[in-house]
């Protein structure tokens, strides 16, 4: 991070010259060598000599940026191919119509909201990408119009999808007035701008799942569009290296603020981009010096500080500052006195002058100095009015975009600096209010009209009429030739690939889990040696995608580095230290496997990427995101969210679940609520299986439902590191058991039960406690959940040894689902008039229809928080009793976490007997007994001491 006042004072004393002869001597060498032997020769003497310099010892004091001014040269910029007088009309148009969607919301409905003032900052940003970059399907470019479009090239006709287009999403109504003038929109849908629920509504920003024809990418929350458009062009150029897709000539275009690059997801990937040579990405930042509420660095330079971050990741960066007005300017400055000013000015003040009149910039901007002052004294006050930042000149944009095009071997970032509110006069540009600005006056309104000569009568005006020139217009005939030259419209939105995917039979890959012979695996591994054999697959390995962040060891993967190898676009330039092992860190051009790092944010941004790409290639690609579960939905719930928005399709796997698995890690590592989050996200499926052959039905649905059916949904599935005997299911039984375990509960087998419960019990059984039991013998059912399964069928046992109870084990393995069928019965009985399960419109939730063939008290223990158990309380028909892992987490053994949280056998047994005694189906002194018996009389039938007067969650 570039601090400013250290890089004036460090400009300050360079300027300190002890003398002045030789620094010119220096000087005139340099530019002699530039005027004779051109920019190459003097770059290569530049660096030469300073390479030189370090080693002597002498150490730069140069800044990171340079002058305050454009990077290409008006010499360099080259001729612009469009009609600007179009192309003005066009952009006038498109700012009308999406000011007049917002007022006219807002005036109708005033909680409505919306933004005005990021598109008339960003409009010329998006219109010259519209009108000569931005290309689509190249299905449809054979049939371009004329060849003047940079994009239009040889590179454009490789069978590719076209450019992908990462939206400022406070733009977003310039967008849709875009679409409006294509076609795809009509009025209705602008008069119904954030009205979704009835008529064809326009979300507020970019969401796919909402406008699932449109957008491309969700960007709504600041900081995940620039994260994800890295990992996007990062996944393009492993698809192209693996050969299974042609992305040679499609760039990554990245519209975004220059305020969402403080979010740490903005700038924590770009030295990735640039550390693989990235040069499919553009990065376009608005750089209109304002956040939501005030200047984005009001007492420094923005522009400054992002080009040094940029420059010092490895980007190509490109400033566009000025706009061609100013170039008469620069051209009679001589003594640089502008550069000098603007080195002088912070970003408060720029955001002044552009809030104010030519008059008050010639007073206080060009009235500095007299050298300033003879740089303006033939313009009028209008003039100076009128000169123009970068991001709004069409020609320095082009310039800019036709260079980060071209640019070879590095990502390229473009600073276009712009004013927010460009156009909206006195109440809106460059104000601190121009982001909360909703709602125009009438003057204001003819005023914004004036200034951009739109055709409109003052009664249109009032009316806030949208403007739509006609169709054979000269603007609109320019409009369709545009995009038809460059492939089509966008953006557009593929809803599902082409062609899905042949899933392979579950014997073929999980034959093992299902015919187990005792084997004790945990059932990370069992999930590992799923995927392994998945991807030996001829048909599917090959669109599998494994993606870790740095924990493959971890979850016992390292045997598919050799299998598959670990992506690198360099390949492997060194001898790895355990190339003699069988399992050695081997990294391939050509490589599958994603290893990511420690990087949560990236590993997911990676398997968006991959879970979307049947929508943006039209390649269906199943990826598996395996990691701590900890480090998920807690971590990068957001980034979650924006998948779901998105529809990805794929598995996301919280290894080495729960709280009470991974028992030496402590409180930041156990995991006690990612079901909680998963089950707040409408399409990800969310299972806590407890057995191998569970972990094979719900990867085998989810397969068949992703990728075969092509459904907007993904899984999200908790395994853990605990190993166990795995029980063996007959086919005929796993096939009778699929469909209730993907519904989320089902009745244990008795063999299942029978297996794991005979060598598992560690408590000292005493049979004198007998006795206590020849009261009424009693049922009661046991929930297990997860890791928790177990202990559930151990305290079966329990109650059957001890106290002569029968008890049924149920393993459920998804809370979630359970609660969505409830409270979808709920919904269809409610809106039927009729109870539920009396009538075929209104059916019983799946638990109820379930326990009320039983008896007896339910008990639910999970190794989450009690709040997921308890999502399902509503739909439980008798007494229903929930134990779980609330509160901060612990480094021990399972066993005595398990004890701590209370969800071990001996609570679930208490637990199941306080349940039976409310009921009064025991007597309560039988309780007593228990605590006693299992917890010890030294603490008063309490456990656990003193600690045990305090609930776990507040110890």
């Amino acid at each position: 991070m570039t601090d400013l006042s250290n890089g004036n004072e460090q400009l300050r004393r360079l300027n300190e010259d002890a003398d002045p002869q030789e620094t010119t001597e220096w000087l005139d060498a340099l530019q002699g060598v530039l005027e004779h032997a051109g920019k190459d020769r003097a770059q290569f003497l530049f660096d030469r000599l300073a390479e030189h310099a370090r080693s002597l010892g002498v150490q730069s004091a140069r800044t990171r940026f340079t002058p305050y001014q454009n990077t290409i040269a008006l010499e360099q910029q080259g001729r612009y191919p469009g009609n600007v007088e179009l192309e003005e009309k066009l952009a006038a148009a498109l700012r009308w119509n999406a000011l007049a969607m917002v007022v006219r919301a807002n005036k109708a409905y005033g909680e409505l909201g919306g933004h005005i003032a990021s598109y008339a900052s960003a409009a010329d940003l998006f219109e010259v990408g519209f009108n000569h970059f931005f290309r689509a399907s190249a299905a449809h470019i054979e049939g371009a119009a004329d060849g003047k479009s940079e994009g239009n090239s040889e590179a454009n006709r490789d069978g590719s999808g076209g450019d992908l287009v990462y939206f400022q999403p406070h733009s977003s109504p310039g967008v849709y007035a875009r679409a409006f003038l294509e076609g795809f929109l009509d009025e209705q849908h602008l008069r119904h701008y954030r009205r979704e629920i009835a008529g064809p509504g326009l979300c507020s920003y970019p969401h796919p799942w909402l406008m699932p024809d449109f957008w491309q990418f969700p960007t709504g929350s600041m900081g995940i569009g620039p994260i994800n458009s890295i990992y996007q062009a990062r996944f393009m150029r492993y698809l192209q290296n693996r050969g299974l897709a042609q992305t040679d000539g499609r760039t990554v275009w990245g519209f975004f603020g220059d305020g969402e690059m403080d979010e740490p997801e903005s700038i924590g990937a770009l030295s990735l981009a640039a550390r693989e040579g990235l040069d499919n990405l553009v990065f376009v930042i608005n750089c209109n010096l304002q956040r939501l509420d005030g200047p984005v660095r009001s007492n420094g330079r923005i522009v400054d500080e992002l080009e040094a971050q940029f420059n010092g990741a490895g980007w190509n960066v490109i400033k566009v500052l000025w706009g061609s007005d100013w170039d008469a300017l620069f051209e009679r400055d001589k003594s640089g006195a502008l550069l000098r000013a603007f080195a002088e000015t912070v970003d408060g003040q720029f955001q002044t002058f552009s809030a104010n009149d030519g008059a008050y910039n010639r007073a206080h901007f060009f009235g500095q100095n007299p050298a300033l002052a003879a740089l303006v004294e033939q313009m009028i006050d209008d003039d100076i009015d009128r000169l123009r930042r970068g991001g709004h000149d069409a020609r320095k944009l082009f310039a800019a975009y036709q260079q980060a095009r071209r640019h070879r071997g590095q990502p390229t970032v473009i600073l276009a600096k712009t004013m927010k509110g460009f156009g909206m006069g006195a109440v809106g540009q460059g104000r601190m209010t121009t982001h909360q600005q909703k709602k125009l006056g009438v003057d204001e309104l003819k005023a914004f009209r004036d200034r951009f000569r739109l055709p409109l009568s003052d009664d249109d005006v009032e009316q806030l009429k949208f403007y739509k020139p006609a169709a054979d217009s000269p603007e609109m005939q320019y409009l369709h030739a545009r995009r038809e030259s460059l492939g089509g419209y966008l953006p557009r939105r593929r809803r599902t690939a082409t062609q899905g995917l042949a899933v392979p039979a579950v014997q073929d890959w999980a034959q093992f889990a299902l015919d187990s012979n005792d084997r004790e695996i945990s059932t990370t591994m069992a999930l590992v040696r799923m995927l392994t054999a998945l991807l030996k697959d001829r048909a599917l390995g090959p669109r599998i995608v494994p993606i870790v962040a740095d924990e493959a060891r971890t979850f016992g993967m390292a045997n598919m580095f050799r299998q598959v190898g670990i992506y690198s676009p360099l390949g492997q330039l060194y001898e790895p230290e355990d190339l003699g092992s069988m399992l050695y860190y081997r990294e391939d051009t050509k490589g599958q496997i994603l290893e990511e790092g420690i990087s949560e944010a990236g590993a997911v941004s990676s398997w968006i990427a991959a879970a979307t790409s049947y929508s943006v290639h039209d390649l269906p690609m199943l990826p598996f995101y395996i990691y701590y579960s900890m480090f998920g939905f807690q971590r990068i719930g957001d980034l979650i969210w924006a998948a779901a928005d998105q529809r990805a399709r794929g598995f996301l796997i919280g290894a080495t679940a729960g709280k009470t698995t991974l028992g030496g890690e402590g409180l930041q590592h156990q995991d006690g609520t990612s079901h909680l989050a998963a089950s707040t996200i409408p399409n990800c499926r969310a299972y806590d299986p407890a057995f191998a052959y569970e972990v094979a039905a719900i990867v085998d649905a989810g397969m068949h439902e992703m990728v075969d059916a092509q459904r907007d949904v993904f899984y999200y599935v908790t395994v853990t590191n605990e190993n166990y005997v795995q029980p063996s299911v007959p086919a005929a039984t796993f096939d009778a058991l699929r469909e209730p375990i993907l519904k989320g509960m089902y009745r244990l087998p008795a063999a299942a039960s029978a297996s794991i419960s005979g060598a598992d019990r560690d408590h000292d059984r005493d049979p004198d406690l007998a006795h206590t039991t020849q009261q009424k013998s009693a049922r009661v059912q046991l929930l297990g959940s997860g890791a928790i399964l177990r202990e559930a069928i151990a305290a079966r046992q329990m109650l059957a040894d001890d106290w002569q109870i029968d008890a049924a084990v149920w393993s459920v393995t998804s809370f979630t689902e359970l609660q969505r069928d409830g409270m979808e019965a709920e919904r269809q009985a409610r809106n039927s008039g009729t109870a539920p399960g009396t009538s075929n419109d209104a059916p019983i939730p799946y638990v109820t229809a379930a326990l009320d063939a039983t008896e007896g008290p339910v008990i639910a223990a999970t190794d989450y928080v009690r709040a997921v158990p308890e999502l399902i309380r509503a739909y439980v028909p008798r007494r229903y009793v929930t134990l779980g892992t609330d509160g901060f987490g612990r480094s021990d053994t399972r066993s005595a976490l398990r004890a701590f949280f209370e969800v071990d056998r001996v609570s679930i047994v208490i637990a199941a007997l306080n349940a039976l005694a409310d009921d009064g189906d025991i007597d309560r002194g039988i309780v007593r007994e228990a605590i006693a018996r299992y917890r010890g009389e030294a603490d008063g039938g309490q456990g656990g001491g003193d600690a045990a007067q305090v609930a776990p969650w507040r110890r």
